[in-house]
């Protein structure tokens, strides 16, 4: 199932009041109707040679999910677009979603410009649960105990055109975080965090 599948769309107004009016539900019954706090998006983050958009595209190794968005216009980060971003870079083992850095994105659409390629970043691991992650740092050394992928500045990625050197190569040229270099198992981990590599 990609991204852009289509939902049933949600019950009319009329239909919910007149349920409520039957007694056959309450609003307790359905938390999706309860008002739901949620947090402000970040201010947008100046790029150099500043475009009108800033757009992205994955392809989800694991789920098969593709996805294309244009994550920023305006001067501002575009919620509904962040939001199909976590969903598609969700821990594909446990199912959770978590917000995903927008510094990241950001990283991600810099270095696919200078890489000069519109092919869909590969995804091999996204936002990782406390409980892959574990599992994960049990079996190699190589996963760090408290990485970064669970807190949604992390990524793991290949690029279908581009070499994974060249991949590298363009990222440690940003100095804007981590970048790992796993050319045996087919990937380059870039992250938001202290600048360094390996």
């Amino acid at each position: 199932m990609t991204s852009d599948s289509h939902f049933p769309p949600a019950p009319s107004r009329r239909a919910f009041v007149s349920s409520l009016a039957a007694g056959l539900v309450t609003l307790s019954a359905f938390p999706a109707f309860a008002a739901k706090k949620t947090a402000p998006l970040p201010p947008a983050i100046p790029l150099r040679d500043e475009p009108e958009y800033r757009s992205l595209s994955f392809l989800n190794l694991h789920t098969g999910e593709r996805l294309s968005r244009v994550y920023w216009e305006k001067g501002a980060y575009v919620s509904g677009a962040l939001n199909d971003i976590n969903r598609v870079l969700r821990d594909h083992r446990t199912g959770d979603i978590h917000t995903i850095d927008p510094s990241l994105l950001d990283l991600l659409h810099t270095l696919r410009t200078d890489l000069e390629t519109h092919e869909p970043f590969q995804v091999i691991s996204g936002y990782r649960s406390p409980h892959t992650n574990a599992m994960l740092n049990a079996r190699s050394k190589g996963v760090a105990k408290r990485s970064l992928h669970m807190d949604g500045m992390a990524i793991d990625i290949s690029l279908r055109n581009r070499s994974l050197a060249a991949v590298r190569n363009a990222a440690r040229s940003l100095q804007r975080g981590g970048v790992g270099f796993y050319p045996q198992s087919g990937f380059v981990h870039i992250d938001t965090g202290r600048v360094r590599s390996w």
